[in-house]
């Protein structure tokens, strides 16, 4: 909107808007954004007619709109769709609004994410996968076009203000810093303001977190992510009610639940405690049993065999049982914890006479289960170098850290498949019903007639929003912040909302995920599981007639070549037209992802300790790279603290003084290793500096290179190191003159701030050598 523009310029203005006005975006009513000035300027005010343009203002009674997005969570999991999982406020949404059951996903975070926000394909807004594995094509660039708006920028163009809180995982990596550019942060695409975390994932007890585009410094009452999030967007409607009270609102509400860490306080995780000891079978069993009674799947469904690998519960041992049966209360109780946190969103918006009002759109998990916890579960770290016994044997001693801070807990794959009843496969798995359909719910008291209704029409999530656009009587602008908006490519479910008739109108769908691929059209299914490293072109295609054979029991590929080829061919030109080719899993030699980072190639960054709170995308320490840190300080006689952290209790590296001498802590996540001077530091300036020379080791017992400490230019202290720091190059923190978050050390405890003069610290990478890298 043009508010301050000279007279002069309103009539480019006008023109431009002119030679937009019959872009049309899919068949939604839409509007020009652009005010021509229709007041008279005069030498003076007394010749003036002064004008001023309308101001954006939302359709007479619209509702706010609060979009809900679970993470990791299956179709069989929550009991508002049959599981064993209480989510009594879910069940409420959905007894009082409509359980919508022929609901799909992406099978993955980002792309479902983009798909959800813009009402547009995955690869169509350039996120086939996520922002920190992107390449150089239009299908996976991780950079979303402005000329495909997101919810947030229509709605705010319609008068709304919009909030979004929790996970995002958009942003290109190159832009994730404090320096930005910020054009695609959660403010930058339509969000008045955010509160959350930017990455993939997040310590639940312990989170990065982002408000707008500043850090927020951490926080130590222990509140449970999930609670941080719930009172922010409580805070953020009670602010605008204060001062809007008739002006709608959009709050997109994202936590972290349940993807892992599964992070939840005891008397949450001990509600379960003997509820699942009967085992992943039984539950499957008697959770199909509770989706045929509620109507959720068709009667006469059939569970399929157990995916590959996974074991029959009857044929563990005791000790595997006690832990699996913990792994999945501590998840039973972070989504139960979860729901509780909704409900009081909801229940405030009761409170306040906004809830019959109000259009809330549940979609259950982002895509099905997890399929990232291994077949014995993850306590702490996903060690490659450990075999799945030696991790298993490590649960088994851990068993009561789940759930705790101490803890990054994943359940195992049992579960996954369990969780994700009646469907075979689980998440990433983009041709199987179970990566990629999940419960949705649509709750609106003033818009819905049928009260606890089934729908079960072929839904996908880029139909979301062009359904929240009809259902508030709102418009697509033509051109938003500049940019021409080109068409939503989903399907209004508005049609159905109260006709449980009517015939599906969303009829051809493709899926695309690391080289597994579908393609749906008008209840036929053909797809792939593609393995990784192995030819795209050797992939074998099956067939379902979902319509008839809902969770893909009868492979008909062989029996009906015609309609797979057909089907394939289909693929091929949703790929085309949607930029999913180039096919890719990740294993491809040509792929180099540190292009991504913040200064890519460089081999030296200065951080001051004026920043003291940084991501470390923005650090040049990388993989199988030596490094070394160098830092200038002034020492008293009782000086303590950290000098520069990278990382934290779960991997990382920390260089800090302590009891008069300079130290570094190297934590694999695994294995913690201290290299204390073996002399006291001097009084004055000082340089101080750690090197680590890396080489590759081929025995996992080898050691993997020499650390080595200097004070000004003297070696102190030299020890080999059996392995460098494991994933510290990402959306971990880097801390100077502090360690926030969680320590790197257990030498010490958060924020441990050192207490001399800090001047600068020098980060070095990519130098081979002790004398190059330890002596420049």
């Amino acid at each position: 909107m043009i508010t301050s523009l000279p007279a002069s310029r309103y009539v480019i203005v006008l023109l431009f808007g002119i030679i937009t006005a019959s872009f049309s975006t899919n068949t939604f009513a839409q509007y020009d954004p652009v005010q021509p000035y229709k007041g008279k300027t005069g030498r003076n005010l007394v010749e003036t007619q002064q004008w001023w343009p309308d101001k954006k203002k939302a359709p007479e009674g619209a509702p706010n709109v609060v979009w809900i997005l679970l993470d990791d969570v299956g179709f069989g999991a929550v009991s508002t769709f049959g599981g064993l999982i209480r989510t009594p406020n879910l069940d409420s949404l959905a007894n009082n609004g409509l359980r919508y059951t022929n609901f799909h996903t992406t099978a993955i975070c980002s792309p479902t994410r983009a798909a959800l926000l813009t009402g547009r394909n995955s690869h169509s807004v350039h996120m086939g996968l996520f922002p920190n594995t992107a390449i150089g094509t239009p299908g996976y660039d991780g950079y979303m076009p402005f000329e495909k708006a997101t919810i947030a920028e229509i709605l705010r163009e319609n008068g709304y203000n919009t909030y979004a809180v929790g996970k995002w995982h958009l942003t290109p990596i190159s832009d994730a810093t404090v320096a930005g550019p910020f054009n695609r942060w959660p403010t930058g695409r339509g969000f008045d303001h955010y509160y959350g975390f930017l990455g993939g994932s997040t310590d639940q007890w312990h989170p990065v977190l982002w408000e707008d585009t500043r850090k927020v410094e951490p926080e130590t009452d222990g509140k449970h992510f999930t609670t941080r999030i719930a009172d922010k967007a409580i805070q953020y409607i009670a602010e605008q009610k204060s001062v809007e009270a008739d002006k709608p609102f959009f709050l997109y509400f994202a936590p972290g639940a349940g993807h892992a860490p599964h992070h939840v306080a005891k008397e949450w995780r001990d509600q379960y405690k003997g509820k699942f000891d009967q085992g992943w079978d039984k539950y499957r069993e008697e959770v199909l049993a509770r989706q045929i009674k509620l109507g959720v799947v068709p009667k006469g469904t059939q569970l399929p065999p157990r995916n590959a690998s996974i074991k029959d519960w009857n044929a563990l041992s005791a000790d595997e049982k006690k832990l699996y049966a913990r792994f999945m209360e501590v998840y039973a109780g972070f989504l139960s914890h979860t729901d509780y946190e909704i409900g009081r969103v909801v229940q405030y918006l009761k409170e306040i006479g906004q809830l019959d009002n109000t259009l809330v759109i549940v979609s259950i998990g982002d895509n099905g289960a997890s399929k990232e916890g291994t077949f014995v579960g993850v306590v702490n770290t996903n060690d490659p170098s450990q075999t799945e016994e030696q991790r298993l044997q490590d649960n088994i001693k851990n068993i009561d850290l789940i759930g705790t801070e101490a803890s990054r807990p994943n359940y195992p794959l049992g579960w996954a498949q369990a969780t994700n009843t009646p469907f075979k496969h689980w998440k990433q798995d983009a041709n199987s019903e179970g990566g990629t359909r999940n419960p949705l719910i649509v709750f609106y008291p003033k818009g819905i007639k049928e009260k606890g209704g089934f729908r079960d029409q072929y839904t996908h999530l880029i139909d979301i929003l062009p359904t929240t656009i009809e259902l508030t009587g709102t418009q697509i602008p033509t051109i938003i912040n500049g940019y021409r908006q080109e068409p939503i490519e989903g399907t209004s479910l508005a049609y159905s909302i109260n006709n449980v008739q009517a015939p599906s109108r969303h009829l051809v769908q493709h899926y695309e995920i690391m080289g597994s691929r579908a393609i749906y059209r008008d209840g036929w299914k053909a797809g792939t599981l593609h393995k990784k490293g192995e030819d795209f072109a050797n992939d074998k295609w099956e067939l379902y007639h979902i319509s008839e054979d809902y969770n893909e029991l009868n492979n008909l590929a062989e029996k009906n070549p015609e309609k797979l080829k057909e089907l394939q061919d289909l693929f091929d030109s949703e790929a085309a037209k949607y930029n999913i080719y180039p096919l890719k899993d990740g294993t491809e030699k040509q792929l180099d992802y540190s292009a991504l980072y913040v200064g890519n190639g460089a081999s030296k960054v200065i951080y001051y300790p004026e920043a003291s709170q940084l991501f470390g995308v923005t650090s040049p320490i990388a993989p199988n790279k030596s490094y070394s840190i160098t830092a200038d300080a002034e020492i008293s006689k009782n000086t303590q603290g950290v000098l520069f952290a990278l990382g934290g209790r779960f991997g990382g590296v920390s260089l800090f003084v302590k009891q008069g001498k300079v130290q570094v802590a190297n934590n694999t996540g695994t294995q913690l290793t201290h290299l204390v001077s073996s002399k006291p530091l001097p009084t004055g300036k000082v340089t101080l500096k750690y090197v680590l020379i890396y080489k590759e080791a081929k025995d996992p017992n080898d050691p993997a290179g020499t650390q080595q400490l200097y004070i000004n230019d003297v070696k102190v202290a030299e020890s080999p190191i059996a392995k460098a720091q494991a994933g510290i190059r990402n959306y971990d923190e880097i801390n100077v003159g502090k360690d926030l978050i969680t320590p790197v050390s257990n030498q010490y405890t958060v924020p441990y701030a050192f207490t001399g003069k800090l001047t600068k610290v020098i980060v070095e990478s990519g130098i081979t050598t002790a004398a190059s890298l330890g002596n420049k």
